[in-house]
């Protein structure tokens, strides 16, 4: 499926990682008008994404589950939070818990924090069963592992659906590559100074990409 397919207008588009790049691109372009529950959480395995969506996210940052690690930096601001990973799934929270209101033995707004995830989790399988048209965007990812991905979606998503893969490289330019898969674009671009150095080439990507009013 080439760039040009990919272009339209979609009921929601929604990142399921690798980190928070494809949700900060989206931002950027103006096509995220509502959270998704993976947009500000490292998911290095897009196989335990699948899992995840497989389950339809039972048993997904479970308090019994989770380990604070060590500490981070907000999105968009220099304010420290702390790294909680997800046992269960191998994902990790970065941006959800404030270090001045959680500590590494006790987190205290874990309460506020799944029922935000929740409501995020509950519009985003809403939208898998009500949208005509939606797109998930994806960084780092395998052939065998968007095959995968394409399976589930396809028992999860009642209309249509595409999948846009974004890889990086040691390359200079942005190269696009062609997957037998019949709803998945993928794309690599360079991976130096990939947070901010690439933005041109998103903007290129996700130009004539529409959200619907």
């Amino acid at each position: 499926m080439s760039l040009k397919d990919l272009k339209g207008t979609y009921d929601a588009i929604f990142s399921l990682g690798d980190l928070c790049l494809a949700s900060i691109q989206l931002r950027k372009n103006n096509l995220r008008p509502f959270a998704g529950p993976l947009d500000w959480m490292s998911s290095p395995s897009l196989s335990s994404v699948n899992r995840l969506l497989q389950n339809r996210f039972e048993g997904f940052m479970e308090l019994s589950n989770l380990n604070p690690t060590g500490y981070s930096t907000g999105v968009d601001s220099t304010d420290p939070f702390l790294v909680v990973v997800d046992k269960n799934y191998g994902i990790v929270s970065s941006h959800d818990f404030k270090a001045d209101e959680n500590t590494l033995t006790h987190l205290v707004t874990y309460p506020e924090v799944k029922k935000k995830l929740n409501k995020r989790i509950q519009r985003f399988l809403d939208k898998m069963s009500t949208s005509q048209r939606i797109l998930f965007v994806r960084t780092e990812a395998t052939f065998s592992e968007v095959l995968e991905l394409e399976s589930i979606l396809s028992n999860m998503v009642k209309k249509e659906f595409h999948i846009l893969v974004v890889n990086h490289s040691n390359i200079n330019d942005m190269v696009e590559k062609s997957w037998p898969l019949e709803r998945v674009t993928v794309v690599k671009l360079p991976d130096d100074e990939k947070w901010n150095g690439n933005d041109n080439y998103w903007k290129y990507i996700l130009e004539g990409i529409h959200i619907r009013d």
